[in-house]
């Protein structure tokens, strides 16, 4: 299926039914196919491709991937793209975004698919999957920052802070850092720093993403329900290491993106779990 338009989308996504949806938001054309194809494989029956003017996808598209062409690009456009596809979705249908070079990883994800995780959390009464974003990089900042064949990750600077609230702290929601982001703050915006978003979520008609990724049902944005620990997930991103590697402001200034807490990522759910990146809760 194709849309031309946001309003075309709106109008017509209904027809993909009430299983999990992919919106694959893409920027450029970095690591399209990748990124494709690792979600394809953790079991999104369906993919949105979000493009702008410019971007060109890599081939014919496989079976259950439809092509939003966007006439411009967007302000704030992965929350544009989502909120103008959440009214077409049949309400409580699990619905899912990134953005191209990310990598949405559940736990377990090597034996299980993520329509089980999804189960899981209706069981759970959990309407959102709070996922972090785990920055990669290529070993230095040549080139776009980069490497699927040498991937690197921070294992240690990840810290969380209380979220204010206009009475004090919310209740079981942080704000997240670390990675990249931390490290070379002085290059990143400082509404752009935190780590912490949520990826997936049931739709429902009232319900939007704001610019900073977060849903606007508060509860939503909680890392854990009031009785115990929640599943959350990782999103592994290489979109820090895009920006560092490719803005004039930030390339000439970063010599290396490997510290003493890099280490090499091996694309694999088990290794975020054991890092203490992503949280299995109740679910075993």
């Amino acid at each position: 299926m194709e849309f031309t338009s946001l309003g075309d989308m709106t109008a017509r996504a209904s027809a993909l039914g009430a299983g999990p949806l992919l919106m694959l938001v893409c920027e450029d054309e970095v690591e399209i196919r990748s990124s494709l194809e690792h979600h394809l494989a953790a079991g999104y029956p369906d993919v949105i491709l979000a493009t702008p003017p410019g971007v060109t996808l890599p081939g014919p598209a496989p079976e259950g991937v439809h092509h939003l062409i966007l006439p411009q690009r967007p302000d704030d456009m992965a929350a544009t793209c989502v909120n103008a596809l959440i009214p077409a979705r049949p309400s409580g249908a699990w619905t899912a975004w990134c953005h191209n070079a990310e990598y949405l990883f559940h736990p377990f994800a090597e034996t299980r698919r993520i329509g089980e995780a999804m189960a899981f959390c209706v069981e759970e009464r959990r309407d959102a999957i709070l996922t972090f974003t785990v920055d990669l990089y290529a070993g230095t900042p040549d080139g776009n920052g980069v490497d699927l064949a040498e991937t690197w990750m921070d294992e240690a600077g990840y810290y969380a802070l209380a979220r204010p609230g206009p009475d004090g702290a919310k209740d079981r929601q942080l704000d997240v850092f670390g990675g990249l982001r931390w490290r070379f703050e002085e290059h990143v915006p400082e509404d752009r720093r935190r780590i912490d978003r949520v990826a997936m979520f049931r739709a429902r008609p009232d319900l939007r993403l704001t610019p900073d990724h977060r849903m606007t049902d508060e509860e939503m944005n909680t890392y854990a329900c009031p009785w115990h620990h929640s599943l959350t997930a990782c999103t592994a991103s290489f979109r820090a290491a895009k920006a560092l590697a490719t803005n004039p402001g930030s390339r000439w200034a970063i010599d290396a993106f490997r510290w003493d807490g890099s280490v090499r990522f091996e694309w694999r759910a088990q290794q975020l779990m054991d890092l203490g990146l992503m949280e299995p809760g109740q679910w075993f």
